[in-house]
């Protein structure tokens, strides 16, 4: 076992999948590899079982049906400690995120308690469409002004959690679900006084697939944004 556990979720992503998982294990021999798939009705669950067959540093877990991004994250960080692994690395499985920058957070991760790839910190990118890239950009900036929080990203999940320092938090106690997820764990850890630190990323539109996030995200974001600024 290794000391970094790398996570992703998966849902519909066959076409990147096989790359995905060479990649992440091309970036760096320090990691194991967990996939949470929610039983993708493209085949995606068979090529992981596969993967999961051939190679013993990668672990895969099934769920009978798509039971949203937050819970599989919470399944990985749990599966995280309860395996002693010393830090946990988050990324998509549509390549938004390059695998290259692993071990920069690995490397991060020694001294800092919580490390996220920003696209708006100062030589970030993001490619995505302009009206989705305006969004974003202006949702983070929102995020930012409102909850006063001196970090320029909040949705990504590129991030890497020291499991060993961050003893009083954990990924359960998250209620939001899919970017409300995301942010809502953001503001949790820099409220409790942990050493948090942004890099900057390139963040990639996906090639391959279709982009799973609900229209009704935004509402939901900003419904957990109002309740984050009144809570203590």
């Amino acid at each position: 076992m290794k000391d970094t556990l790398v996570f992703t979720a998966t849902f519909n992503e066959k076409d990147n999948i096989n790359d995905l998982v060479n990649a992440i294990f091309n970036s760096s021999n320090e990691v194991d590899l967990l996939i949470v798939d929610d039983n993708s009705p493209d085949g995606t669950w068979q090529i992981l079982d596969k993967i999961a067959n051939a190679r013993s540093n990668f672990f895969f877990i099934k769920r009978e049906k798509k039971l949203g991004l937050n819970t599989a994250h919470q399944i990985a960080y749990e599966y995280a400690i309860k395996n002693n692994y010393n830090n946990l690395i988050t990324l998509d499985a549509d390549f938004s995120h390059d695998p290259k920058e692993i071990p920069k957070i690995i490397k991060l991760l020694n001294e800092h308690d919580f490390v996220i790839g920003s696209r708006y910190a100062e030589g970030g990118k993001n490619t995505q469409p302009l009206h989705r890239f305006l969004i974003s950009y202006f949702g983070n900036k929102i995020i930012k002004k409102v909850l006063n929080i001196q970090m320029t990203e909040f949705t990504t999940s590129y991030r890497g959690f020291n499991l060993k320092k961050l003893n009083n938090f954990s990924l359960k106690n998250i209620k939001g679900n899919g970017y409300s997820f995301f942010m809502e764990t953001v503001v949790v850890i820099y409220r409790l006084g942990f050493n948090c630190i942004e890099f900057p990323i390139v963040f990639n539109d996906r090639k391959f697939g279709k982009s799973k996030i609900p229209k009704i995200e935004i509402l939901r974001t900003l419904k957990n944004l109002i309740f984050l600024i009144f809570k203590k």
